[in-house]
């Protein structure tokens, strides 16, 4: 994820800036909990992530070959918490399926990424889903991050579970933000996109409990051709519901026979200038995620403006390396895979095998998405490379290939 209103690397969601920092100078000590029992105990056969690039048991840690300390934790760790969700197979089988799936990550397993993402100094740590509110032990879990000074928010679904006093018992237990998605602003557009009638009356209801309990309200919109059309009214309703963060994420396909909806690189600049625009007069802060050509956008906007005192070249050798898959931003998904981001199917290992922190710094996957001598193309030859690197997701799902050139980008190096 980038910052779309800064042109400095995003060390931090805005909201809690001062709190990490002085976390990380005052060095505070968390205790372990590593001695507790896990399901992980018994799971000797589990193969950590993918052959081609996960740690496989038994495999010696690279962590020799790179510094381990801050400079690289992750500014962001997202928990797939669970896959079920009533929307799809109806409450019952949903709630049945979700205690399934609990067992894949246990409450102690899950106590015990919290200590990690702790002792990480990772900035924000969100749970989403799924319906996370099919987890029993969603409660406790939120209340032992916040216990450990973890800046916890949340994406929830407006399904029957969601009642109002939900939202009081998440801002008790210390959750900082709660999440919403809003694929367009109006209920046809964003129903239509969901596939679930009435969800769009729904959420909005919901944000207005969040605002009485004084929990800050972050929406996630998919950007594609469905809904492109509507930013201008998205950020009308967005001012008005009063929202503290708009996160854009701009679509990945699941491979390249469903690109259909994706934008093209000429959409993704007519995108990137209206966000532009829109971020110096809106309240709320925007994050763009799966778009990192947008920094390089941002860098030509600073030289322009700048009226001739900064060339291009200058602004790119000044400008800090960027998030991006591989680069700051971790997806643990429901089953435990540690994975560079939700787009991308391609697994560094598994939790319950190796510490977060190990496979972040130290796994084949992470470490070779850092490497952008790798990137291809004219990814490979652009000067921004190692400011934006290109959605690695995207080049995979359209090529099969993770260092392929970002598709979607306009600039020729």
């Amino acid at each position: 994820m980038i910052t779309i209103t800064g042109l400095n690397r995003v060390e931090c969601d805005v909201y809690h800036v001062p709190l990490c920092y002085s976390v990380l100078l005052q060095g505070v000590f968390v205790p372990s909990i590593t001695s507790m029992p896990s399901s992980s105990n018994i799971a000797a056969d589990r193969a950590a992530g993918s052959a081609e690039w996960g740690l496989l048991p038994g495999r010696e840690s690279a962590q020799k070959k790179q510094p381990r300390g801050f400079q690289i934790r992750p500014l962001q760790v997202t928990w797939e918490m669970t896959k079920a969700c009533e929307w799809k197979s109806g409450p019952a089988r949903a709630t049945v399926r979700a205690a399934r799936e609990t067992q894949a990550v246990s409450t102690a397993e899950a106590f015990h990424l919290v200590d990690e993402v702790s002792s990480m100094h990772v900035p924000l740590f969100t749970l989403t889903g799924g319906d996370p509110l099919l987890r029993p032990d969603l409660f406790p879990i939120i209340e032992f991050a916040a216990a450990r000074s973890v800046r916890t928010s949340l994406t929830l679904l407006p399904t029957t579970m969601l009642e109002d006093s939900v939202i009081g018992e998440l801002k008790a237990c210390g959750l900082m933000r709660v999440g919403f998605w809003l694929h367009g602003s109006t209920a046809p557009l964003h129903d239509g996109c969901s596939g679930i009638p009435g969800s769009h009356r729904r959420t909005t209801e919901i944000i207005g409990k969040c605002h009485e309990e004084q929990l800050p309200v972050q929406i996630n919109t998919i950007l594609s051709r469905r809904n492109f059309h509507d930013l201008e009214p998205m950020l009308e309703l967005l001012t008005r519901l009063d929202v503290a963060l708009w996160n854009v994420i701009f679509l990945v396909p699941q491979d390249r026979n469903h690109a259909d909806d994706m934008l093209d690189a000429v959409g993704h600049e007519h995108i990137f200038a209206k966000l532009y625009q829109a971020s110096k007069r809106v309240h709320f802060q925007i994050k763009t995620a799966e778009a990192q050509h947008y920094q390089r956008y941002l860098l030509q906007q600073r030289a322009r403006e700048s009226r001739g005192k900064l060339t291009a070249e200058e602004v790119i050798t000044c400008a800090p390396k960027g998030t991006s898959d591989g680069k700051g931003f971790v997806f643990i998904d429901h089953k435990g895979d540690v994975r560079p981001s939700r787009y991308l199917p391609l697994s560094a290992g598994n939790i319950m095998d190796h510490p977060l922190s190990e496979l972040f710094c130290d796994s084949p996957l992470f470490v070779s998405l850092r490497d952008s001598s790798k990137l291809k193309g004219k990814c490979a030859r652009c000067p921004v490379r190692n400011v934006c690197g290109g959605s690695r997701a995207r080049a995979y799902a359209m090529t099969g290939d993770l260092f392929a050139a970002e598709p979607c980008c306009a600039y020729e190096p």
